[in-house]
């Protein structure tokens, strides 16, 4: 009760000291040069005004652009996880896209030089070089099939980075096999003439390397930790003919009927 009473008597006086003011303002208004200052008291209040309105819709803008922009943050933020997340699972080797084959052969994947050979006249160049095949890389799906006993240690990156260097002597060789020799330097002259040695009737039709090619154009180490590769992923492999020429200090390993490697 006495806090309602409070409240009136405080509404009250409030009223009173509004009339007071108003009173005061109406005896200023009969003089001219404050009823200026109060007209420009007014002008003032109402420009403030149109300013504190302005305010007000600007803020509203800022708060709804701030919005958007967190929205934005978040969408910029789910981007960067994916993006690292890609970063931290993106195996060293992608597979590649398979390509149509055509005759029961795979199209050309290699850097091999055409032979250079002069057009008859009225007739068109013509490409008598053979495609290379090259290996394929081993995909995730087929390395965690292969039993851990017999990969061992060996890491996807590393049995793909043999198959990368597989691939490059092949291309190496086969691109100095499809020119003439005539057209060749002395010494891939002398490359082309230790290829053809190399040739037996059991790697005719068959692309292949020895342990040379894979030291004259790769950086790999023929060593056992390669030996120990080979068996433990690489699609295909199996051991040869034994009838290898007693002057060849390989022993073929067939590897899919695509490339042959011979290893000492």
């Amino acid at each position: 009760m006495s806090g309602e009473l409070e409240d009136l008597t405080r509404h009250i006086n409030d009223k009173i000291s509004s009339i007071r003011r108003v009173l005061e303002l109406r005896s200023l208004a009969q003089d001219a040069e404050k009823r200026k200052i109060l007209l420009k008291v007014g002008q003032d209040v109402l420009e403030i005004n149109g300013l504190l309105d302005q305010l007000e819709k600007h803020i509203g803008q800022q708060r709804y652009m701030l919005a958007c922009l967190k929205e934005l943050d978040e969408f910029f933020l789910e981007d960067v996880r994916d993006g690292r997340h890609l970063k931290d699972n993106t195996p060293a080797y992608m597979p590649r896209k398979s390509q149509p084959v055509t005759n029961g052969l795979a199209p050309a994947q290699s850097k091999t030089s055409e032979i250079q050979v002069a057009p008859e006249k009225d007739q068109p160049r013509k490409n008598t070089h053979n495609p290379t095949r090259e290996m394929e890389y081993i995909t995730v799906q087929e390395f965690d099939g292969i039993p851990p006993y017999m990969r061992g240690r060996v890491t996807h990156g590393q049995l793909n980075a043999v198959v990368q260097g597989i691939n490059a002597a092949v291309t190496g060789k086969y691109s100095i096999l499809q020119q003439s020799a005539k057209a060749l330097s002395s010494a891939s002259r002398k490359l082309h003439q230790r290829f053809k040695d190399e040739e037996t009737k059991d790697t005719k039709g068959h692309f292949f390397v020895v342990e040379a090619d894979i030291k004259e154009f790769t950086q790999l180490k023929v060593d056992k930790r390669f030996q120990g590769l080979q068996p433990s992923g690489l699609r295909g492999f199996h051991l040869g003919p034994r009838g290898w020429p007693e002057n060849a200090s390989n022993v073929p390993i067939w590897m899919s009927g695509q490339v042959i490697i011979l290893s000492a």
